[in-house]
């Protein structure tokens, strides 16, 4: 049967690589199937990122990852995962999203954007990072409004507002306030982020209490216009300029695909997929979770560094139910 295979892992990022090295070792015929490019999130992560584990807590396959600080950043990132990708000669098809998948008597098929597979086994190693969590305010779809922040410079000169107060948020906002941007932070909370980078909370932290950077904390955005924004405030809602927002509101992962597949989920806001831990099958047999979509909405529970044995533990089970009748 054309496109027959033993396993599909479903992502290419470094959980997915992952997946695939111990399926190599396993002698399994599989593939990877990536709906964008090699390590997608991480190339879309922002271009100046410092990781906050180091560099031997995110190899993986026991392929050392040699950085020029304790703490390797975005690009990297990026050369070690390619490099572990192209030398071991990983099965990888990209640019190709998963569209459906369907369990029948032999197994799954799947739909991509580019043909239909069968296999017996599916690892879905789709992390979490392509969808954002949006805030439901007017004027969220202007194109002034992104949920992702790439480079600083683009935001030189300009109003600029960033939504939260996370990693993610706290290096938006203290990147483009050194480019020159008059920048804005609006927090829900009433401090800074708890797992804010150490060596970047007091940054961000003298930066507020200084001045330079205003914040608005226990507020939200309440509504966007094409030159400028209503903040909702303890004290009311403020209106300032604004030119751009980058609203940092967090992602997830992709539900669509994990209840189509039959995974079920938690019926609290968590949407919690159900798996074994010490297999990391879920609810449907054959179909394995690794990597962060095993947290559902708890984003802050699975890394790099803590999922990289989801591989092992999967590829463990697939081989003792391999050799057993379909």
């Amino acid at each position: 049967m054309e496109n027959q295979l033993d396993l599909i892992i479903i992502g290419g990022g470094p959980i997915g690589l992952a997946c695939a090295l111990e399926a190599a070792k396993a002698g399994l015929d599989y593939c990877i199937l990536e709906k964008g490019c090699l390590v997608n999130s991480l190339y879309n992560y922002p271009s100046n990122m410092t990781f906050f584990s180091t560099s031997e807590k995110i190899e993986i396959g026991g392929i050392p990852f040699v950085s020029n600080n304790v703490k390797p950043t975005r690009p990297e990132a990026l050369e070690y995962y390619r490099r572990v990708a192209t030398s071991n000669q990983l099965k990888i098809r990209l640019q190709e999203k998963v569209t459906a998948i369907t369990r029948g008597e032999n197994g799954y098929s799947v739909t991509s954007s580019k043909g239909i597979y069968h296999c017996r086994f599916i690892i879905l190693a789709t992390g979490f990072y392509d969808i954002p969590v949006l805030m439901h305010v007017p004027g969220e779809s202007l194109p002034k409004v992104t949920h992702y922040y790439k480079d600083p410079h683009f935001y030189a000169m300009q109003q600029v507002a960033v939504v939260g107060a996370n990693n993610s948020a706290v290096d938006a906002a203290l990147e483009t306030y050194r480019k020159g941007a008059t920048v804005t932070m609006i927090i829900r909370e009433d401090m800074i982020g708890k797992r804010v980078k150490y060596w970047v909370k007091p940054d961000i932290e003298n930066r507020i209490k200084e001045g330079t950077i205003k914040a608005y904390f226990n507020s939200t955005l309440k509504e966007v216009r094409e030159t400028e924004i209503d903040i909702q405030t303890p004290d009311g809602v403020v209106t300032i300029p604004n030119d751009y927002v980058i609203a940092m509101t967090g992602y997830q992962p992709d539900f669509q695909l994990l209840k189509q597949s039959g995974v079920t989920l938690s019926e609290d806001a968590m949407l919690q997929p159900a798996y074994n831990a010490d297999t990391m099958e879920s609810n449907m047999p054959g179909l394995y979770l690794a990597g962060v979509v095993c947290g559902g909405m708890n984003t802050h529970v699975w890394f790099i560094e803590n999922s990289r044995v989801h591989a092992s533990k999967i590829i463990a089970d697939i081989e003792t139910k391999r050799s057993l009748p379909r």
